[in-house]
This record gives C-alpha cells, structure tokens and sequence, in this order.
C-alpha cells in the first residue's frame, strides 16, 4: 500500500506550505506533519514527502537524520527524551536517567514491552536554565527531580 496523506493532512500540507517563501523552508514542520499522521518516518514516507515537497530523497533524509524529534523506528505512545548535555549533566541528569531506567525496566533506546515508553537521551533541548530537563512528547519538563519523575509517570501509566 502506497503511503498517502489523508485529506486533512493534505489540507494541513498545503497551509504549511503557504506560510513560506520557499517550499524547502517549510521542510520541518511538514516532517512532523508526517510523523503525526504515521508515527515513523520509514524510506517510503521520506520518499513521498520528497516527492510533495520537489526534494531530492537524500535531502529529506538528512533532515530526518540530524534531527532527534524525529522518529525513524517504532517508538511508544510516550517517548521520553531526556537532555544529556552539559548543564543537565552538571544537574543531576544521569540520576533521573538512571531512576527512569529502573522504574520501567528499559535501557536508552529501547520502548517498554506494552509499547506505551521509548526512553532517549538527546542533546540540548534549549533550557539550560532550569536543568535537568526531560522532553515527553512535545511537552517539557524542568527542574527534573525523582519525585517529579515518579509523578509523571504514575499520572501517564
């Protein structure tokens, strides 16, 4: 089966579009257009946004590939990014690592066996601020704490 975008995907597609200048501008947003109607950005759905967009297959994939938020594998309903760059580190991020790794018995890279947590490590994730930080969906959250953890979990198990 032929990967598609549902009409109102398509009707979403091309408001992306019209807010740009340039259609290449509008690359991101429309990667994640696609990753919210598919969930995973496979070879064939790289290959259709390439097409809808007039872009080389190799440019698209590049994107997909530098950018973390992008998903090129089966992840779960919750995907935990937690930061690991400097000042997260300096602040405690390898113990929330470490207590989320035990509380759902899954390592860095790997999706609870319901398939409801994907626990990763990413770089920056732009609030040094308030470090550690951890990224679950498209929402963050700051100042991380194992009780907080433990709060956030028990409210999405």
């Amino acid at each position: 089966m032929a990967v598609k975008f549902s009409p109102q995907a398509v009707k979403e597609f091309e408001e992306t579009l019209a807010r740009y200048p340039h259609k290449e501008a509008a690359l991101l947003p429309v990667l994640l257009l696609a990753q919210r109607e598919f969930g995973v950005l496979s070879d064939e759905l790289v290959q259709y946004v390439a097409g809808l967009m007039d872009l080389p297959p190799s440019r698209v994939k590049s994107v997909v590939t530098f950018y973390t938020l992008f998903n090129t594998r089966e992840v779960g309903r919750y995907v935990i990014r937690v930061c690991h760059t400097l000042s997260c580190a300096l602040n405690g991020t390898e113990e929330v690592i470490e207590h989320i790794k035990k509380r759902l018995h899954i390592d860095v890279g790997e999706t609870t066996p319901d398939k409801k947590f994907t626990l990763l490590e990413c770089e920056c994730l732009g609030s040094c601020n308030t470090a550690p930080v951890t990224q679950i969906n498209d929402r963050y959250y700051e100042n991380m704490t194992l009780e907080l953890v433990d709060q956030i979990l028990d409210s999405l198990e």
